[in-house]
């Protein structure tokens, strides 16, 4: 049975295999699909097909700068204990090299890059990680910064992974500044960076919100429309001081906002900084987790349950 270049390319995208070998599998098959998929599986090569359907959503989030590039990656795991071994945090760090070195438009094309310079493509080298560690493992996203200075942070071995890119003026090290930022964006998580960001639409979801609470407190339902707007208006300056990373309380001196902390402290080193960009990656962020329940696995084991 012939086989064209289309086949080729959906047996990669079922087993993740390079093109190669899923030509050959087509060849030695006949062009039979499911009979290629056996033989790459008999082969030890698409072991990671039989995974893929697996809840992946630990892992490890990681930041950093390479040759002066900031990027962020995150990388999933079925397991919080994977997120711990040493082969699966150097292929972290090795899509994150690749990142800087590539510069990839999107996922596709970074998992088509040649992983930190081998001979392996990133989603081949993924696919081996899978063999080697025995778990779905899947780059979920990535982020780079080409241009100002970035500073990254990683929270509690790879929970968080954050990125601050900054201009910065004066030839200062501004290091400390950009650290203290990131670690304010891994603790709170702001929405926004800057109020300037809040679009229109927000607050006037806010303020409708606001109103309601009013017109539902029998302390406020009596008061003037007017006197409300007014207090509104007062709690929207509350909400960017919740929501807005630059107009928040700095987490280590709550007298002054983390915009104010950071063109202080350039100041007193002889410069100025500008805050540009953030990235914050949490893992398994949004992955709806499979919630086991103890009690009726150990009781279906037991034959107590079925």
């Amino acid at each position: 049975m012939a086989f064209t270049a289309q086949d080729v390319k959906t047996l990669r995208e079922m087993t993740g295999v390079g093109m190669m070998d899923c030509k050959k599998a087509l060849t030695e098959s006949n062009g039979d699909m499911d009979k290629a998929v056996e033989w790459l599986r008999e082969k030890g090569m698409a072991a990671s097909a039989k995974k893929a359907g697996r809840i992946a959503a630990e892992g490890m989030a990681y930041a950093g700068v390479i040759d002066g590039i900031g990027v962020a990656v995150e990388v999933n795991a079925e397991t919080d204990f994977v997120g711990k071994n040493e082969k699966f945090q150097d292929f972290v760090k090795g899509v994150a090299a690749t990142v800087a070195k590539e510069n990839p438009a999107d996922l596709d094309a970074l998992f088509a890059c040649q992983f930190n310079g081998g001979e392996r493509t990133v989603l081949e080298q993924q696919n081996e990680m899978v063999l080697v560690i025995g778990e779905n493992i899947k780059v979920r996203r990535f982020a780079r910064f080409a241009e100002n200075t970035s500073v990254p942070y990683i929270h509690a071995g790879g929970k968080i992974g954050v990125i601050v890119n900054l201009k910065v003026e004066g030839g200062i090290d501004a290091t400390e500044i950009g650290k203290d930022m990131a670690m304010q964006i891994a603790a709170l998580n702001p929405r926004f960076w800057d109020k300037s960001q809040v679009t229109d639409a927000v607050i006037e979801e806010e303020k409708k919100i606001m109103l309601a609470q009013m017109d539902n407190d029998p302390k406020m339902a009596a008061k003037p429309q007017q006197v409300k707007e007014n207090i509104v208006k007062g709690k929207l300056n509350k909400f960017y001081s919740e929501n807005c990373l630059l107009q928040q309380a700095f987490v280590k001196d709550g007298d002054v906002s983390v915009e104010q902390y950071a063109e202080k402290a350039a100041k007193a080193l002889g410069g100025k900084v500008t805050f540009v960009d953030a990235v914050r990656f949490e893992k398994g962020e949004g992955i709806e987790k499979k919630q086991e329940n103890v009690a009726d696995e150990i009781a279906t084991l037991a034959g107590l349950k079925k």
